[in-house]
């Protein structure tokens, strides 16, 4: 029998390459087709190429074929070329030393006859981005805008704005953005013109702050004969484009009313297109040009109807919601325009939940006393969806028209029977919105009574509708006395501290207890609105814009280096180190607001107030001074060790009547455990720059919290260096600071009496909203909550004395 021969090994295909061994076996076969004049040699270096575009793909280090790469580069196949100068972008900026040997072919194939690879070429040339190969890219550039074709020439006005980005100084001195104006202005091209038209807006506004030509070129690009220009060849761009010249136009001021009914005329049609980008981009135009026009203003929301609703119905989900966006800003702006369209918002079986929620929104702004009757009828029908938050939401939906609404009768009969339906979710709900009507509506407390006196307490299950034991003392005594136990006993120290609180408020006197859990609430005619007028109406500046679908100016979400002179980061590398660190750390230069922008929303500053107690290992409760004594902010009593200690209550028939006695609590007294030791501080701790950003990036977080400044602190820091030698004298040390009002950041340390531990703190300070945000870390985990404690005492002197 003959013996068996063993299978050979699987060779690596290009869809599956094995590594090295396959970067070593790319790279012989590169050397032997460099120079190959073959005739099937184009074809192979093309199949090589792809299997090293395929390794680079799956995430093998082929760099170590760079050298090959580009002996191999001197071809006048198109596919082949393509993917050299991918390969070539990929790891030039990791490899600037090997990015040189490009720099030849590159320049020799912007001299090509053919324009596609004239094109491709400049384009990775100006991707390399090297800063030291520069003036290797402002002779191709130059020669790229008044090339022939104008795919180069397309290809070139991008590359100007690279360019900037690499060393502004050179773009500038090569007189690039003159050369883009008159492109711009000349080019029978449509997209060669929006290419000049993006590249000087981003050159320009980066250019402006340093230069106050820049700042007039940039008025330029707002005139008359630019923006008429450029509107008059609309139909001729791409979708982009269409909205790159419809934002600037949105921005242009006319002189008079005749020209702005020429510009409305010129884009009628483009209400009408299929994109809904450009469609939006034509209403920001339309909205904004008007603004100063009352009548026509309102013109312009019935214009703008119907090619929205259009749109909501016409694309995919996601496109129906970014446009219900629009349509709740303008819905907020104008209810009454919309309250006949009431039946668009109808939410469809297949929309998905956000879009339901958008609409139910919708449906509650444009109920008015002409259309109620059907809204309310169509939102009772959504609360047995199947989907709970959906069903939720139409309540609120029909409790917030009744909130607004003359007559209620109708309403309140609904909002009853949704409590006789055997769903928790639903009674607990309706529950909540009755508080609210009866607060508005209190005639009705009698037959809300009566109803919802026949629920049983197993339906409800929401926490906000549960401040029963001044209400009925007797049946809850014993369920209260449990609960305080058990919140007395939890680790959780914020709710230790809740339960500690309430326990010594009854202990004091139940009938101030009430006055403070459950105060007597007057009837309201009006509710607060969650959202600020000032705030929808710089969303509205905004439109089309992903701040009408945050529903949040563009500050409050944009990235860092888009946000302003001040930086919300992690690290310090950006900011002046020492105690003379008053000085800005980010140039101004691109910011462009006032003060009142990095202010934050109601609801930002709940939720910010959430984040703090949360990530807060101790919570403070204050109450009036006149309604509590001295005795309730003493030390722990030896009952509420007891609880603590014990895991519960312990009975004992020697305890003298109290509130444990009414409670049903009965503990007995022990000793009080004594208090932790205080911490101190360091007066002369040393810590340099580098160790503290070391351990700032190593450190977990410990503590994040919200505390508040005195008015005169506020005040005082116009003049930061008052808050570091304020904190120097409680040895506090700054290491870095910045900003610009209302904003500051500040870095300090301090160190443990005693021992080697330190502690950091980030804090930035919003002067308007006299609020401070700490983040604190530090080497002795355990002491970070005293540490909190002791900044926080003497950031709230700051400015008193």
């Amino acid at each position: 029998m003959a013996p068996t021969v063993p299978s050979a090994a699987k060779s690596a295909s290009p869809s599956q390459p094995s590594g090295k061994s396959e970067v070593a076996d790319l790279k012989q076969q590169l050397r032997q087709l460099a120079g190959s004049r073959a005739p099937d040699a184009d074809d192979q270096r093309r199949d090589v190429f792809k299997r090293v575009i395929s390794c680079m793909t799956a995430g093998i280090d082929v760099s170590a074929a760079f050298g090959e790469m580009v002996l191999c580069s001197a071809t006048s196949d198109v596919v082949t070329k393509k993917m050299c100068y991918l390969y070539v972008g990929a790891h030039a900026r990791a490899h600037p030393d090997l990015a040189l040997l490009t720099i030849n072919f590159l320049q020799r194939d912007c001299r090509d006859q053919d324009p596609t690879i004239r094109g491709l070429a400049l384009r990775s040339l100006c991707s390399l981005r090297v800063p030291n190969f520069v003036e290797y890219l402002v002779t191709p550039l130059t020669t790229g805008l008044k090339d022939p074709s104008a795919y180069v020439r397309m290809i070139a006005a991008v590359g100007a704005a690279k360019l900037y980005h690499i060393s502004a100084t050179a773009c500038i001195d090569a007189d690039l953005p003159a050369s883009l104006k008159a492109l711009m202005l000349s080019d029978p091209d449509a997209q060669v013109v929006a290419n000049c038209l993006h590249s000087l807006q981003e050159i320009w506004t980066l250019e402006a702050a340093n230069s106050e030509a820049a700042a007039r070129e940039i008025e330029t690009l707002y005139s008359k004969p630019v923006v008429f220009y450029l509107l008059n060849k609309i139909k001729e761009f791409s979708e982009w484009a269409q909205c790159l010249v419809l934002e600037l136009a949105s921005k242009f001021l006319p002189s008079d009313n005749n020209e702005i009914f020429d510009i409305m005329n010129l884009l009628e049609d483009r209400l009408q297109h299929a994109n809904g980008a450009v469609v939006l981009s034509t209403i920001k135009v339309f909205l904004h040009l008007t603004m100063s026009m009352t009548d026509v203003h309102q013109q312009v929301y019935e214009r703008i109807k119907a090619p929205l609703l259009t749109l909501v119905g016409a694309g995919s989900p996601e496109q129906s919601y970014a446009v219900l966006c629009h349509l709740h800003l303008l819905v907020m702006r104008a209810p009454m325009l919309f309250s006949s369209d009431y039946k668009s918002f109808y939410c469809q079986f297949s929309d998905p939940s956000y879009v339901k929620k958008l609409k139910l929104e919708m449906l509650t702004a444009i109920a008015n006393e002409s259309n109620t009757y059907e809204i309310v009828t169509e939102l009772c029908e959504y609360a047995g969806n199947v989907d709970v938050p959906i069903a939720r939401e139409s309540i609120r939906a029909v409790g917030k028209i009744a909130l607004q609404q003359y007559d209620v009768n109708a309403i309140v009969d609904r909002l009853l029977q949704f409590l006789e339906m055997d769903k928790d979710y639903v009674t607990a709900e309706t529950l909540v919105l009755v508080k609210d009507l009866l607060r508005k509506y209190p005639q009705w407390s009698h037959d809300c009574i009566a109803v919802v006196g026949n629920i049983s307490s197993k339906n409800i299950q929401e926490p906000k509708v549960m401040k029963c034991f001044f209400k009925r003392p007797p049946e809850t005594q014993k369920a209260l006395g449990a609960t305080l136990a058990a919140g007395l006993s939890d680790t959780h120290q914020d709710v230790h501290d809740r339960a500690l609180f309430y326990y010594r408020l009854l202990q004091y006197d139940p009938a101030v207890a009430e006055r403070v859990v459950n105060p007597p609430k007057q009837a309201v005619s009006v509710f607060a609105d969650t959202q600020s007028s000032e705030m929808k109406d710089r969303i509205f500046d905004e439109f089309n814009s992903l701040s009408v679908v945050y529903q949040k100016p563009s500050y409050m979400f944009t990235d860092k280096e888009h946000r302003g002179p001040f930086e919300y980061s992690e690290d310090l590398t950006n900011l002046a180190v020492g105690t003379e660190a008053q000085e800005n750390v980010i140039s101004a230069q691109r910011y462009q607001e006032n003060d009142n922008d990095l202010l934050l929303s109601t609801s930002d500053k709940e939720d910010n107030g959430t984040r703090a107690s949360n990530g807060s290992a101790t919570s403070t409760y204050n109450a009036p001074s006149d309604l509590i004594g001295s005795s309730l902010i003493s030390s722990q009593t030896p009952a509420e060790a007891s609880l603590i200690n014990t895991g519960g209550p312990t009975y004992s028939s020697q305890s003298n009547f109290s509130l444990d006695d009414l409670l049903g609590l009965g503990v007995t007294e022990t000793p009080a455990p004594p208090p932790p030791p205080a911490l101190t501080l360091n007066s002369k701790p040393v810590l340099d720059p580098g160790t503290f950003q070391r351990k700032w990036g190593q450190l977990a977080l410990a503590l994040t919290q919200e505390c508040s400044l005195s008015p005169q602190g506020a005040a005082s820091l116009m003049n930061p260096q008052s808050l570091i030698r304020h904190m120097q004298s409680n040895y506090i040390q700054c290491i870095a600071s910045g900003g610009q009002p209302p904003n500051y950041k500040f870095f300090f340390y301090a160190q443990k009496d005693g021992a080697t531990a330190f502690f950091l703190v980030e804090c930035i300070v919003n002067t308007a909203s006299a609020k401070a945000q700490l983040k604190i870390k530090g080497d002795d985990g355990t002491a970070a909550e005293a540490f909190s404690t002791l900044f926080q005492s003497a950031l709230s002197k700051f400015g008193l004395s």
